[in-house]
């Protein structure tokens, strides 16, 4: 017989950043715990639900007994199960005892990896209330929280105190007790709209009965839908000029286009939060004061996210609305007063917002420079303010290199850490660089200077835009190549996925600048102006050379995004470029290599080539003697080298990588013929180290664009 399964957990309110991982750790977590132990059918399907007060699962169909089924066991293999005389070994004795069963009642049966003993015997299938709880309560411990809390006398844990537990199969209650608690089908509604415990007949009725009876969507997606298509409708509104404060369960408007926005900053994070943390939603719409829109929308808008988890509005162009949304728990037959309650707290915030503005604006970036001496930066590695002399340095150097301009760099850079001491960066970390740059161009400092200042901290996350200018470039790297020397220098680099530092950011950062704004730089010669910019004994000595085999790490991945294959990376990367700004060239040029129908053989020959030259040991040389050239076969191929080494080098130092392999190509007859005819190891000293110099420049003529013995060959 089998039956929909409802399992609740009801609890006091859950941490609302963290509640859709707990719901669908908790789903998957049950519903391979009632798999693992047999009592779902194949159809067998769950739906998670998920409110700030709950955790709960309705199974589709789950049995209400286990099928009977033949249990196995396998044991020792035959030839350590039996002793030269035939007699069971001490390994049989024990695995038949742990089964609980003579020796004699144990069966042989050959594998793949021949005979062993194996245990069979039939297990008659038990009553799902003799299992439910516990794959509930082994569910609830698995759940990806990091502290849990105890409540009350008892001794039960969970990440916070629990109140009920339903376990619901089809209309009959499995008996069991979770976390100190006696299953049952009572739950609670909303906190205010509903009064009294909710009875649930059925298992499949739950979702029905909390939202008609208890005001309560159960569903976190069907809430994050409400809510998401609320904002469109009350914004679409907003647009038209309509005035309509409660805009709950509007019609689904889909993306807004021209016209009034809500999706700004980090709004889809906030609809996620601000559906973890109501039960029953219902948007509002309130206004503020038109004075605070003096003060930079980024401000407005995290004081509004942040604190207060309001939805700021902004017209067709991006510019900030008096105008803000915001998602009540309740519904209310006048929400009046529940908006004019949220209008005061907010004003409250924004002139708070406004102040810092003001106060920050009376004192130049300039001046507060010197101050950064007294802010620690690390305390292997000083103060910020020698942070900021090292950046400024380096930032200067690289602009030389790139042509760019360096006295703005260096002002960029000098100013570039001085936001850190302003009230307004104090209270949102968030917006540091982004007030220094409103703050520079207040002071009078050139729109570069400025950019450069917000720009310095690009990319934000791994995939965010790049600095735009010379000078934000230039300073963005100084930066992060100086986090990078200090902090791995001393010891810290990332083990394991900790990485406090942000080092792989970082070198991700590096990484992509380089690569993508096609900057002629040498990575190595960077890091090592870097390091030359700390007191000796400061940072360790081989941090240049450390740092960038951790950069060509995090190549790989940042690689393999791009959508090139393993094997075609690995034939690059192994070649440890300094040049990042000529990896994505070389791959691009080894695709079109590959597609060609010499590229398969020319690869194979290239790892002959590499395992030949293994086999000899030492360096090759590279030198070959003509009068040491005897065949036909290796006389041409030495032509053909020596031709096409004239060729590609051009092409190679010009970074057309595509038509030197292309080139490189035309190789391929005479390499199949010199393979086919000459005996590279031959008795004669002589000829075989010519033989091995002259394979030895033919390998090394592709390994100006990568190392094509890498390359796997194509599965048809």
């Amino acid at each position: 017989m089998k039956d929909a399964l409802l399992v609740e957990i009801l609890t006091e309110e859950l941490p609302p950043k963290a509640l859709a991982r707990l719901m669908e750790a908790f789903s998957h977590g049950l519903f391979e715990g009632l798999k693992d132990q047999h009592f779902l059918p194949p159809a067998a399907e769950f739906t998670p639900f998920a409110t700030p007060r709950r955790l709960a699962v309705l199974i589709s169909s789950v049995l209400a007994k286990q099928a009977d089924r033949v249990v196995e066991r396998k044991g020792p293999a035959l030839a350590s199960a039996l002793d030269a005389g035939g007699q069971p070994t001490p390994a049989l004795l024990g695995f038949a005892k742990s089964c609980g069963v003579d020796v004699h009642k144990l069966e042989r049966q050959v594998g793949e990896k021949g005979a062993y003993f194996v245990y069979r015997a039939k297990q008659k299938g038990e009553p799902l209330k003799n299992h439910l709880a516990a794959i509930v309560e082994a569910a609830l411990k698995k759940l990806p929280v990091p502290k849990t809390m105890r409540w009350g006398a008892g001794e039960a844990q969970f990440v916070r105190p629990v109140h009920g537990a339903i376990l619901l199969h089809g209309n009959k209650v499995v008996p069991g007790t979770v976390l100190g608690l006696k299953s049952g089908n009572k739950t609670r509604g909303h906190r205010f709209l509903s009064t009294g415990p909710l009875t649930i007949r059925n298992a499949t009725d739950y979702a029905k009965v909390l939202k008609q009876q208890g005001k309560v969507v159960a569903s976190f997606e069907t809430r994050r839908e409400i809510i998401a298509s609320a904002l469109d409708s009350a914004a679409h509104r907003a647009g038209n000029g309509a005035n309509a404060p409660s805009l709950a369960r509007a019609p689904r408007l889909g993306p807004i286009g021209e016209g009034v926005r809500w999706d700004l900053g980090k709004s889809a994070e906030l609809v996620d939060e601000v559906t973890s943390i109501v039960e029953y939603p219902v948007v509002l719409a309130g206004s503020f004061d038109k004075m605070f829109l003096a003060v930079p929308k980024e401000c407005l808008i995290i004081s509004m996210q942040q604190h207060q988890k309001y939805f700021p509005l902004a017209d067709a162009r991006g510019e900030l609305l008096p105008n803000f949304l915001f998602v009540s728990n309740m519904q209310a037959a006048n929400p009046k007063d529940i908006i004019r309650g949220n209008e005061r707290v907010l004003r409250a915030r924004l002139s708070d917002a406004r102040f810092f503005f003001d106060q920050d604006r009376k004192t130049r970036l300039e001046e507060r420079v010197p101050r950064l001496a007294s802010v620690v930066y690390h305390n292997k590695l000083g103060s910020q303010l020698g942070r900021v002399d090292r950046i400024q340095k380096l930032a200067g150097e690289i602009a030389r290199l790139l042509r760019a301009d360096d006295a703005a760099a260096e002002r960029a850079a000098l100013l570039a850490k001085a936001d850190l001491l302003t009230d307004m960066v104090g209270e949102f970390p968030e917006l540091q660089g982004i007030m220094g740059r409103y703050y520079a161009r207040h002071d009078g400092e050139s729109p570069v200077v400025a950019a450069a200042i917000e720009q310095h901290y690009f990319p934000r996350t791994a995939g965010g835009a790049l600095p735009e200018t010379a000078v934000a470039i230039c300073v963005a790297l100084a930066d992060k190549l100086d986090t990078l020397t200090g902090i791995f220098g001393i010891g810290l680099a990332p083990s394991g996925d900790k990485d406090p530092f942000g080092l792989r950011r970082a070198a991700l950062g590096v990484v992509r600048m380089l690569a993508e704004k096609s900057l002629t730089l040498d990575v190595l010669e960077l890091l090592t102006l870097a390091r030359g910019h700390f007191a000796a004994g400061v940072v360790a000595d081989s941090v240049a050379q450390d740092l960038h085999a951790f950069m060509l790490e995090r190549l790989k991945p940042y690689l393999r995004d791009k959508l090139f294959e393993a094997d075609e990376i690995e034939a690059v990367v192994s070649l440890n470029p300094t040049r990042f700004d000529q990896v994505l060239p070389r791959l691009k040029a080894l695709q079109a290599f590959r597609a060609l129908p010499q590229a398969e053989a020319l690869a194979a020959a290239n790892k002959r080539i590499r395992n030949i030259l293994k086999q000899a040991g030492g360096a090759p040389a590279t030198t070959v003697d003509p009068a040491l050239l005897r065949e036909p076969a290796e006389q041409q191929l030495a032509q053909e080298v020596e031709a096409l080494r004239a060729q590609v080098q051009p092409l190679f130092s010009a970074g057309n990588y595509a038509a030197a392999l292309q080139a490189l190509a035309s190789l391929r007859p005479v390499v199949d013929a010199f393979f086919d005819k000459v005996m590279v190891m031959a008795e004669d000293t002589a000829l075989r180290h010519n033989r091995l110099a002259l394979l030895a420049n033919l390998s090394n003529l592709f390994l100006g664009a990568a190392d094509i013995s890498k390359l796997q060959g194509r599965q048809e």
